[in-house]
């Protein structure tokens, strides 16, 4: 019977993967597209000459002719310039969707309320309507106006400029729908010998693969802001959409969508939904780009742009309309109309065939059949050969396709499955053989690092429930005014910052070899020297904890970048890090049926009290006195004696300002001489002395300024109201917080 399943196993694989492949979702697209990204990045499609610019609204631009939005008779202005040089159609990556705020009327109407109101209605009644202006310039410019799709209903209709015919199935069953639409001004869009879409549908993860060259509005088709440009430059009147069931399209009976897209004497091929695979050249093209100041100098070369299609969009900071494409995080909105009319002029085209899906899946089914005789008739080893074989020919397949024939297939799904499909066939062993270390590794997964992980399950004999006494060293690190903070947040917004923050600073403490106990809300709990064996567990955690206020300081910088793009107060973050090193009980604490590995004792709780002091001595990292013992190679400085709540005996408190390269510094050296000499001063109620040596360490560069200004405070009052004769200069804690 196990000879069986080790076959049936297999095969219950390639039926469920036969399955999910014809009901593809979007797990198997995310694989495929890394691939594809990968691929382009290897080998991005290469930037040619073609008659395709971008006026740009750049910075320099804004500088030189005024802040954004111009007046409309600038941007009339400027298409008339381009106009004049004999550009071959001007498209416009903008909205006008609003009348000029600047025109006579607008400005009318915001002083109605003024008694000049009369004479400045009639003084401006003699001035040009701006955006008539810019409609008798669009018209004269052979130009495309823009219009944005939403996924909304409403009641704005984009005119349509151009017709559709089609051959075959229906492209409105295809092409991406939409339900409303932000139109430019209906005398712009009148005066425009074309009217697109900006839209760029992205992916899932953000990113621009694939541009629409057609939608559905509400049952009809409405072209991209691309395509109009094409077609307006080449006087051309419809598109026509080929599609499924056209003549000289094999669909083998299914309506598979849209195959091609002609616009003029241009035969695009698109996937089924009438998008074009975007073939990345990357963002480093300068010859795109002409600043749109340059274009109205006297002195400009019409030569740079007679002739060409360009567009008008913008790359200034706060304006552009962000994108990102497999070869730029970052990339302007207009930069990819741009790139699909590059691929179109030149004929570089990335191609999915429609029937690239069945070649793929009859690959797959083959495969699987051979894996499985094989995993029958040769065994384990052989069989892995054949599919080392097999995952080698897919994925050098692919890529000669690619970078042959720019065809795109999957390698990514057949090899999967494939692996999948040997590892179901070797199953029974592997979870006779694994079962130990797998139990290991989803106890401890949650709490260490996964090299210490993978030490652990060399002795899995040590997961019983029990305890052992260990040399451990504790961290308690905990935002500080957590309940402030979490009041003026939304709790997405709390969401993200505490994933935010807890993600980072638990890589740091694994990435140093600590284990993480709990999440307390948002106090981190962890500890070093267990379950692992580490002889340099306090110096460790201490490195850890320096990581970690860095870390922070660089989490504060994005969150109110963050904050400022939405409009929100920042809100910087800190926190308090207690550090304590003793005896403790280490081990799977709870009940048989279900334990934790955790840590309990006296050691802990200290750890505990030391990070609620943090906050009155003004730093944000306190370390025990066993712990500065253990990391003496550190920046230190001694901050205090303390007699905490529960406790008779003083604790001596520490802070680390940096790691072994600064406790070298010789400005630190002067900071810690004069430090010990407060401390000394202090304790044995030479309170001048003390102050002295206070103000002089305040002075130095590094020191922690609100921890001496605390002495300062601490001195004076000792001075007006001097402590008994046996003070010992220990500070009493009343409170576990400090």
């Amino acid at each position: 019977m196990r000879r069986w399943l080790d076959i049936l196993l297999p095969a219950l694989v390639l039926l469920v993967a036969v399955l999910l492949r014809v009901n593809e979702g979007q797990t198997i697209d995310r694989f495929r597209n890394i691939v594809f990204d990968t691929y382009q990045r290897i080998l991005p499609r290469a930037y040619v000459d073609t008659p395709v610019r971008i006026i740009d609204i750049d910075e320099e631009s804004l500088a030189r002719l005024g802040q954004w939005p111009w007046p409309r008779t600038l941007v009339a202005r400027l298409i008339d310039r381009l106009a004049e040089v004999g550009v071959a159609a001007v498209a416009l990556d903008i909205l006008f969707s609003e009348p000029d705020r600047l025109s006579p009327v607008a400005l009318v109407e915001m002083w109605r309320d003024r008694p000049e109101a009369e004479s400045l209605r009639r003084a401006l009644a003699t001035l040009p309507d701006p955006d008539a202006a810019l409609a008798q310039s669009l018209a004269r410019a052979n130009a495309v106006t823009a219009f944005a799709l939403l996924n909304q209903p409403n009641k704005s209709e984009p005119a349509a400029k151009s017709g559709f015919a089609v051959a075959g199935d229906d492209p409105l069953l295809f092409a991406r729908r939409l339900e409303g639409a932000v139109s430019s001004l209906p005398g712009l869009e009148a005066a425009a010998a074309g009217n697109g879409s900006v839209n760029t549908i992205p992916d899932d993860d953000g990113v621009v693969r694939r541009v629409p060259l057609l939608f559905n509005l509400n049952g009809r088709l409405v072209p991209s802001l691309a395509a109009e440009a094409l077609r307006v430059a080449q006087g051309a009147g419809s598109y026509t959409v080929k599609a499924s069931g056209a003549s000289g399209e094999a669909s083998f009976g299914g309506a598979t969508g849209i195959t091609h897209v002609r616009i003029g004497s241009a035969v695009v091929p698109t996937d089924s939904s009438g998008s074009l695979v975007l073939y990345d050249s990357g963002h480093a093209q300068a010859e795109r780009f002409v600043p749109a100041w340059r274009v109205l100098e006297p002195d400009f070369d019409p030569a740079l742009l007679s002739g060409r299609i360009v567009f008008i969009g913008t790359s200034a900071e706060g304006l552009k309309d962000v994108r990102s494409t497999p070869l730029a995080a970052v990339i302007p909105g207009v930069e990819i109309h741009a790139q699909v009319l590059e691929q179109i002029l030149s004929g570089s085209f990335l191609l999915r065939p429609d029937w690239a899906d069945g070649a793929e899946l009859l690959f797959l089914i083959v495969l699987g059949l051979i894996l499985m005789l094989a995993l029958r008739r040769v065994g384990a080893l052989w069989s892995a050969g054949i599919g080392v074989v097999a995952l080698a020919s897919a994925m050098t397949g692919s890529w000669l396709a690619f970078s042959r024939a720019a065809l795109l297939f999957d390698p990514v799904f057949p090899a999967v499955v494939i692996v999948l499909m040997y590892i179901a066939g070797t199953l029974l062993g592997y979870l006779r053989t694994e079962g130990e270390k797998r139990y290991v590794r989803a106890a401890f997964g949650r709490y260490l690092s996964p090299v210490l992980v993978e030490q652990l399950t060399e002795s899995p004999e040590r997961l019983v429930l029990g305890g052992e006494l260990r040399d451990l060293t504790l961290m308690f690190c905990d935002i500080r005014d957590f309940t402030h903070i979490s009041e003026r947040l939304q709790p997405q917004q709390l969401t993200h910052l505490i994933n935010g923050f807890l993600t980072p600073m638990t890589t740091i403490i694994q990435d140093n070899g600590g284990t993480i106990d709990k999440y307390i809300g948002d106090c981190i709990m962890a500890f070093w020297n267990a379950p692992m064996t580490d002889p340099h567990h306090a110096a460790n955690a201490v490195r850890a904890s320096l990581a970690m206020l860095a870390e922070l300081e660089r989490l504060n910088i994005r969150w109110a970048e963050e904050a400022r793009m939405g409009n929100r107060e920042p809100m910087p973050v800190a926190v308090g890090i207690g550090l304590n090193t003793g005896m403790a009980c280490v081990g799977n604490m709870g009940s048989e049926q279900r334990f934790d590995y955790s840590v309990l004792g006296d050691t802990v709780n200290i750890a505990s009290r030391i990070e609620g002091l943090s906050r009155i001595y003004g730093v944000p990292l306190v370390l025990g006195e066993e712990t500065a013992a253990a990391a003496a190679a550190f920046a230190l400085l001694e901050i205090d004696a303390v007699r905490v709540k529960g406790r008779t005996s003083p604790l001596r408190l520490f802070t680390a300002l940096g790691d072994e390269k600064l406790r070298a510094d010789p400005g630190f050296a002067a900071l810690a001489e004069a430090n010990a000499a407060m401390i000394a001063a202090y304790r044995a109620q030479d309170f001048a002395t003390a102050g002295a040596a206070a103000a002089r360490a305040q002075a130095m560069a590094g020191a922690p300024g609100p921890f001496y200004e605390l002495y300062e405070r601490r001195i004076a009052e000792y001075i007006s109201a001097p402590p008994p004769a046996d003070w010992d200069g220990v500070y009493i804690a009343k409170t576990k917080a400090g």
